[in-house]
């Protein structure tokens, strides 16, 4: 049975830790965990409290985070040491790492040291980690979904220390609360709010989102199984973009943080020695260096290796064990563990120590267990217990239960999780109601004493939740039913129809969206479709959460973006980063992962939405032809689309007063000119081009004729020497595509080509005939023929120009016409791109026939091709398109400061 001595936890977490005398000065006591110091400063070094300077000897710095303090400031300093943050994370969620990158002026979250080196940041929230310190940041990243565990519509702020613009002002006190010299200052990451480390606590609990809160998809309205599925797959980012060795990896992650932390050194009073925390260290090698006195006692040693791994427990909790090179290299070393030679009480170290050690925990017969209750209960983190060795599962059940009032009789409605709370996964496993609790919490700490410190117990409620998680699958033969498609999923995946169904089919894109009611089975779906070919095309999966309308706010018009991370010199990337911190991970859709469909399907539930297109013009263009094609399954079926300009020309970009290309703006501005941004209609245009010549049947050699091709236009098609550039242009971009990454070299490249072309003649009106409106058209000497729908071509050019001309109306581009033009060569159009002249004015309708003589090149919105012989249809296609035009009007500044994001994620301080 447990032990009697019980308690329960405040919602801070537990009481300060003892700290070192700091010289026998009277001071205020120290914040929880810290172990302060007084140090002797050569150099100005800036206190992480107040940001100012701390000279001579008024500094104070805590031995385990490097927590640098005046000593005027230690009574206002509220943020933990590392070692005691996990166990004030209140609800744990694991962190999304991108890639290894440098970023300047960046601080490390763990040992607040400057990222010189390449280091990790967190892709959903602002956490920048060292690669060493990564396995010992706490799992507190946002809660961007409801899963399951400890779901809640109530919402408090997420604070995130550090890293913020020097100009960062504080909402409570009014004061500059950033600095780029130190990691000081709060932010919350969902509403952008800022204070100072002292003043933030003042700050009201709730979180309202902020500006952006009609823009956020709250995420309570969120549900996401994710149970087997990483980060990167639940927020859908690419895997080639994740680099980084994973935890399970036999690398030397701590080993490359232990020569940071210590490096070798040359002093011939110390030594450097090599510290494991555990079984799974040694097996894999991961080590910490410290660097302590050659003549040294054994507790002093513990209490160095101890703070190599953020634990600030009682040094006489912990013994020392030597391991010698060649046990280290041994297969056997885990079984010979136990037989390692024990540092024996009050020994000193000398310099003929072995090169390796491993820090072991002592046993104990009691010890203080704290259970967390599964459920929010207001005033209570935690419950302590004590337990001895014949404490089980059960009996802490029993023990647990009436403190929560809860009946002991209803015990078997109960359950004991261990929860691991690890920076890249939160592990969860059910404990037997027979296992002894003392020989679990020895098991672990033999695996890794650090891991014990970032380990909670829950107390569960069984409940049967009905599993549900959601996979898009593309790639698919098109035009099938969805017992097709289901007995090609079951050939190919040996699907299990008694998990896994079909709840909604898109033919026409060959796609299917599967719930699968296991989790096992979900995982290996999802893994079996990256090796899985069909027709010789490949499939792709996507995981996709569910959206809850009926949760959302009133007035509620959540932002859906699509990114295309290969446009605008790459600078896509960096906007998916900034976009996922500055609104829901669930709302941003990278286009290189499945396309626009898996988007407008998460968003199809949603009464009121809009759109984000981040991309250039044939971006948009994709985007709006799936918008197209799903807008009848939509209950939004006519969202507002605005434009983020990554290409070249971004023709309809300028139009709609977005600007000529995306130049490093700041990403929380964009979204305010999006929220801000006034609708417009706009034409689209449906072309019908003639099929190649019929090709001949492998089977029965007969001749079977091509369907028509059917494009989608909405800025504007050219025949004839503007198709030609495009097409020299593309082929020149497939041969190095490396080389286009930036808009000046795209349209130096048009420029070459252009060159080539400035001695083709003028006889394009010999090679096709235009109709337009049922009437023959003359067409005058030309080596261009252009449709235009809106008032820009070729990277901003007016090509119909601004004279009043009788003969047509005034050119709109929701008018229901296209105006054609027509240009005699590449001077010419050189010309018109310099503003000298217009393009040479020819009609103006809504449905037009081309017949082609010859075979011809042809490009709609910048895509080209080589059309041969055969008629070309231009027709209006449905209804009009709503988009949206960045207002003239500066910024509106709604509400208080406190709604208002002073301090946002900027791409341009990434540094990358």
């Amino acid at each position: 049975m447990a032990d009697g001595a019980r308690s329960l936890g405040g919602s801070r977490g537990g009481s300060p830790a003892a700290s070192p005398s700091l010289g026998g000065r009277s001071r205020p006591p120290p914040p929880p965990g810290h172990g302060f110091r007084r140090v002797t400063l050569t150099k100005p070094t800036f206190c992480h409290c107040c940001t100012d300077f701390i000279w001579g000897l008024a500094g104070y710095q805590c031995e385990v985070c490097n927590f640098m303090s005046h000593e005027k400031c230690l009574k206002h300093v509220k943020i933990p040491c590392s070692c005691i943050a996990p166990s004030l994370v209140r609800v744990p969620v694991a962190h999304c790492f991108g890639p290894p990158g440098h970023y300047k002026r960046k601080f490390c979250t763990v040992c607040r040291k400057p990222l010189e080196l390449p280091a990790f940041r967190c892709e959903v929230c602002e956490l920048h980690v060292h690669i060493d310190c990564v396995p010992f940041a706490c799992s507190d990243c946002r809660q961007c979904h409801q899963d399951g565990h400890q779901d809640h519509d109530t919402y408090h702020h997420h604070w995130r220390e550090g890293n913020l613009s020097s100009n960062a002002r504080c909402e409570v006190c009014k004061k500059t609360c950033g600095s780029s010299e130190v990691l000081s200052g709060m932010r919350c990451e969902w509403c952008g709010i800022l204070a100072h480390v002292a003043c933030f606590t003042a700050v009201t609990p709730e979180c309202t989102f902020g500006r952006l809160r009609n823009m956020i998809l709250p995420p309570n309205c969120v549900r996401l199984f994710s149970r087997n599925f990483s980060k990167m797959h639940c927020f859908r980012i690419s895997e080639s973009l994740q680099t980084e060795p994973d935890e399970d990896d036999d690398v030397d992650g701590l080993t490359q943080g232990s020569a940071k932390d210590a490096q070798i050194s040359t002093d011939s009073s110390k030594q450097t020695l090599k510290i494991f925390d555990g079984n799974d260290a040694v097996k894999r090698n991961q080590f910490r260096l410290i660097s302590v006195p050659r003549i040294a006692k054994n507790e002093e040693v513990v209490e160095a290796a101890l703070r190599a791994y953020y634990i600030n427990d009682d040094q006489q909790d912990y013994e020392l064990q030597t391991f010698t090179q060649q046990a280290l290299l041994s297969d056997d070393i885990i079984n010979r563990n136990d037989a390692s030679e024990e540092i024996c009480p009050g020994s000193v170290f000398r310099e003929s120590v072995p090169e390796a050690w491993i820090i072991r925990a002592k046993p104990k017969d009691h010890e203080v267990l704290r259970i967390y209750p599964a459920w929010l209960k207001i005033g209570m983190a935690y419950i302590s217990l004590r337990i001895n060795k014949e404490s089980t599962t059960r009996t802490v059940i029993e023990e647990v239960l009436p403190l929560l009032g809860k009946q002991v009789e209803c015990i078997d409605n109960y359950k004991l999780v261990e929860v691991f709370m690890g920076s890249k996964q939160v592990q969860r496993m059910v404990l037997d109601d027979q296992e002894l609790i003392i020989n679990r919490l020895k098991d672990i700490r033999k695996t890794s004493i650090r891991q014990m410190n970032q380990t909670r117990f829950y107390i569960v409620q069984n409940t049967k939740s009905v599993v549900r998680v959601n996979l898009f699958v593309g790639g698919l033969p098109p035009q099938l039913s969805a017992e097709d498609y289901t007995n090609i999923l079951k050939e190919e995946l040996a699907i299990k129809r008694n998990l896994v169904s079909v709840i909604h089919v898109y033919s026409s894109q060959g796609s299917v969206v599967l719930e699968v009611s296991c989790f096992s089975e979900a995982e290996r779906i999802y893994m079996l479709i990256k090796d899985t070919t069909v027709n010789d095309k490949q499939l792709h999966a996507v995981v996709l959460p569910e959206v809850l309308p009926a949760k959302l706010p009133q007035n509620s018009c959540p932002l859906l973006v699509f990114v295309n991370p290969k446009s605008g010199g790459l600078k896509g990337r960096d906007l998916l980063h900034s976009f996922r911190k500055l609104l829901n991970p669930h709302q941003i859709f990278e286009l290189t992962n499945g396309g626009p469909l898996p988007g407008f399907h998460t968003f199809s539930r949603i009464p009121c939405f809009r759109v984000l297109v981040c991309g250039g013009d044939g971006t948009v263009g994709w985007v709006l032809g799936a918008l197209e094609e799903i807008r009848y399954k939509l209950a939004c079926s006519e969202p507002s689309v605005a434009i983020l300009p990554l290409g070249t020309g971004n023709d309809l970009g300028r139009v709609l007063r977005w600007g000529p290309g995306y130049s490093g703006e700041d990403p929380y501005s964009i979204l305010i000119s999006v929220d801000e941004a006034d609708e417009v209609l706009m034409d689209r245009w449906t072309i019908l081009l003639d099929a190649p010549e019929p090709v001949e049947n492998s089977e029965n050699g007969a001749l079977e004729p091509e369907p028509p091709k059917i494009v989608q236009m909405n800025n504007y098609c050219g025949l004839g020497i503007d198709a030609e550039l495009s097409l020299d242009f593309h082929h020149a971009r497939e041969e190095e595509p490396g080389k286009f990454n930036s808009r000046f070299h795209n349209k130096g490249v048009y420029v070459k080509v252009g060159l080539q072309k400035i001695s083709h003649a003028r006889n394009l009106h010999k090679d096709l005939k235009l109709q337009v409106d049922q009437v023959e058209v003359e067409l005058p000497s030309i080596e261009g023929l252009i449709f235009i729908n809106i008032p820009s071509w070729g990277s901003g050019a007016d090509l119909w120009g601004s004279d009043n001309d009788n003969r047509f109306e005034k050119p709109q581009m929701d008018d229901g016409l296209l105006e054609v033009v027509g240009v005699t060569g590449v001077v010419h159009m050189g010309q018109v791109q310099g503003g000298l002249r217009s393009g040479i004015r020819i009609a103006q309708g809504s449905y037009f026939r081309i017949t082609l003589l010859k075979p011809i090149p042809v490009q709609v919105d910048g895509e080209p091709w080589i059309q041969p012989p055969g008629q070309i249809i231009i027709s209006a296609a449905g209804p009009k398109v709503h988009m949206l035009k960045k207002s003239k009007q500066k910024q509106k500044k709604v509400g208080s400061t406190r709604e208002t994001r002073t301090d946002s994620v900027s791409v341009t301080e990434e540094g990358r």
